[in-house]
């Protein structure tokens, strides 16, 4: 038996960043990890669908721009695309990763966690043999979610792509269908259709049904340029796998959609089928509930702690670091008897889950975003007034592209005279998000962002456009 102050199960950011935490903050911790050591974001997720859709982006950037345009007399190298993504994957091995825990003095124990009793973890290794770890303070959760795959008949005997296969695809198949019209299958619609293959996309419930509409609305034209084929409200009622490989899909109104792969991006579940969750009362294959310091609700003595995708509070990477952060410090606040700050925006609080997200969708065009939509604020109680502008009509944004398109809302608390929501979408507006990000989190008074002062000519004025919109 080996012990520590606090024993991870899982080794992606999340789990990598809280360990961190913990033992920058002067406990011992050791982390569990069955697959790669970088988890779901390293290898199948952030890192290389951005890989993927890099290539795309700068070639359209310099087709967009006179003197540049002329200079391009070629289409992707998807070979070369395809290896860029390799090694931003690091060639799906984790060796970096693993001397990285090595470096902060986290020792990794390779194999399957699974809690046992209070503060036990039991690892299995692959060659079959256990050991078991004690963990003196607390045990984090931090196992992600895996791609969820519906009960449509025959979908998974057709063995379909999920996010995994069609981020580490050797080839570009001729013809990919998509069911799902979120950010996964928007994104890889892009992606792949740069890349060659000729992609419909069952959107049952719409492009990016979460966003603003607009925003949604311009990445279905965007991918109808290219030759995509969208269809809104189409729904996928059985499918087989073709003795030739190639796959059938008959819509629920009899339509037949041939291709020769199928991604299923409907979204996800949480990686928490085999982890004991059981010994301590909890259902296995569930979410997790946790309070604003990561602590798993219905837990006796408040030891059992989850970070990350598997606690359904927001499923994106940079958030459950966020949270990771904020978890680590505080199992070593309560470790050590010092005062816990787990009121709303305290240290150990991980406040901005609530209303205060960013998240970017890598589509073309861009879109980011920040706090509530105009339809979330309203639902929530709030009394806004929304701001839109044209991005296109700002001088930074004609000199960064011909042709420029794009748009800009802002949503505010009238009461409150603050910022609770904002949307960007157009070429490059990832860059643009953090300043929104600071606005909203750090609520900052209309009044005040007259003084904020954004340099010309730069496509950052729609800022003053905006305060312009509203008026002073």
């Amino acid at each position: 038996m080996t012990t520590y102050d606090v024993v991870v199960i899982g080794a992606g950011p999340v789990g990598e960043n809280l360990a961190d935490r913990v033992v920058q903050g002067g406990l011992s911790a050791a982390i569990v990890e069955r697959e790669l050591v970088g988890g779901e974001c390293s290898y199948w997720a952030c890192m290389p669908t951005k890989a993927l859709l890099r290539s795309g982006a700068a070639l359209r950037a310099a087709r967009q721009v006179p003197g540049a345009r002329e200079a391009v007399t070629g289409e992707l190298d998807v070979a070369a695309v395809l290896r860029r993504r390799d090694s931003f994957a690091s060639d799906w091995q984790d060796d970096g990763q693993v001397s990285w825990l090595e470096s902060a003095g986290i020792p990794l124990h390779r194999g399957h966690g699974r809690i046992t009793a209070e503060r036990v973890v039991e690892v299995t290794a692959a060659d079959g043999t256990t050991t078991t770890l004690t963990a003196r303070h607390a045990v984090v959760v931090a196992t992600g979610s895996g791609a969820l795959v519906p009960d449509i008949e025959g979908l998974r005997d057709a063995a379909p792509w999920t996010s995994r296969e069609t981020v580490a695809a050797k080839e570009v198949p001729g013809r990919l269908a998509i069911i799902g019209g979120g950010v996964v299958a928007s994104e890889m619609a892009t992606a792949f259709s740069e890349l060659g293959s000729s992609v419909t996309v069952l959107a049952r419930d719409g492009v990016l049904h979460l966003a603003e509409p607009f925003a949604g609305e311009r990445v279905a034209e965007s991918l109808r340029d290219k030759g995509v084929s969208v269809r809104v409200g189409a729904e996928a009622g059985s499918v087989k796998r073709n003795t030739d490989g190639t796959v059938s899909l008959t819509l629920t109104d009899g339509e037949q959609v041939e291709a020769d792969e199928l991604l299923v991006a409907i979204g996800r579940t949480p990686n928490t089928g085999d982890i004991g969750l059981e010994s301590v009362g909890l259902e296995p294959g569930a979410w997790l509930t946790v309070d604003d310091t990561m602590r798993v609700e219905g837990v006796e003595g408040g030891w059992l702690y989850a970070a990350g995708d598997v606690n359904r509070r927001v499923l994106l990477t940079h958030q459950g670091k966020y949270q990771a952060r904020a978890a680590g410090d505080v199992i070593v606040a309560r470790a050590k008897g010092e005062a816990v700050e787990d009121g709303r925006w305290g240290r150990h609080a991980a406040t901005a889950d609530e209303r205060a997200v960013p998240q970017v969708v890598f589509t073309e065009p861009e879109i980011s975003s920040v706090g509530l939509t105009a339809a979330n604020a309203e639902a929530a109680g709030l009394r806004i007034r929304v701001i839109d502008y044209d991005l296109a009509a700002t001088a930074g944004s004609q000199l960064q592209a011909e042709g420029y398109q794009g748009h800009a809302r802002m949503v505010v608390d009238e009461d409150r005279k603050v910022i609770v929501g904002f949307t960007l979408v157009g070429p490059d507006v990832a860059e643009m998000l953090h300043a929104a990000t600071i606005a909203v989190v750090g609520e900052v008074p209309l009044d005040r962002l007259w003084h904020a002062v954004p340099a010309f000519p730069t496509v950052s004025e729609v800022w003053l456009r905006l305060l312009e919109a509203y008026g002073r």
